[in-house]
């Protein structure tokens, strides 16, 4: 018999809709190359890569070599591009703040995204949600993104090395996510998704769990007697 006892929700897509800043940057920054990126082509190829895996995947695509001093040069255009539209335009999703509020009051609560550190912070603290958060996986955390369990179980050890008297399993993991790499990797690293039809319809997202149309409608009680009902 399990129980919740933590939750971890991915970023972009999930808390902030910065997905369309995102796309912006990528499209802006691949047209100096030479490479047309449109939006169904982002959200249907590209989506839940970080930038480092979406660069890769599009100069692949485009029959061009994809060197790592031609990926670091574009991350560097992109990520100054996405700072200064997120630092005109702040959108937090609808029902984030009172899920996150509802979490916190019961469990620890940590970010694993393939955006960048600094991204995360700047946003949750203009929300002023920060506080809620005990550990944050970023981009730089990582060696492998999703859809590789390596950003939750980086997570979860993030939590579990601040809360030793308390450790938390896999299996006892909320996982919040908007992309099928997000789901795959939440599923490989042995947690329960939720996925969140932000970005892709519910259709898209049926290997999670459970999915909701927006976080506005999710419960936490009814939501962990679903997931791990009692035996």
């Amino acid at each position: 018999m399990g129980q919740l006892g933590a939750v971890i929700f991915d970023f972009d897509g999930v808390i902030a809709d910065t997905e369309p800043l995102h796309f912006a940057g990528f499209r802006r920054t691949l047209a100096e190359i030479g490479i047309t990126l449109n939006e169904s082509d982002y959200y249907a190829n590209y989506l839940g890569y970080d930038d480092r895996g979406c660069f890769i995947a599009a100069l692949q695509a485009h029959g061009q070599p994809a060197n790592p001093g031609t990926i670091t040069r574009l991350m560097e255009r992109k990520a100054h591009a996405y700072l200064e539209s997120i630092k005109e335009d702040l959108i937090i999703f609808p029902g984030v703040r009172e899920l996150v509020q509802e979490a916190a009051a019961s469990y620890p609560l940590a970010i694993a995204s393939g955006a960048f550190r600094h991204e995360i912070e700047l946003i949750l603290e203009q929300s002023g949600l920060r506080k809620q958060f005990s550990h944050i996986t970023s981009a730089q955390d990582v060696t492998r993104g999703k859809p590789d369990p390596q950003p939750f179980l980086h997570a979860l050890h993030g939590l579990n090395r601040l809360h030793p008297d308390q450790e938390v399993p896999p299996e006892a993991c909320l996982v919040i996510e908007d992309s099928v790499p997000g789901i795959r990797a939440g599923k490989a690293a042995g947690m329960k998704v939720l996925a969140v039809a932000n970005t892709h319809t519910v259709q898209d997202l049926h290997e999670a769990h459970a999915v909701a149309h927006s976080l506005d409608e999710v419960r936490l009680s009814e939501l962990r007697e679903r997931l791990w009902p009692r035996q």
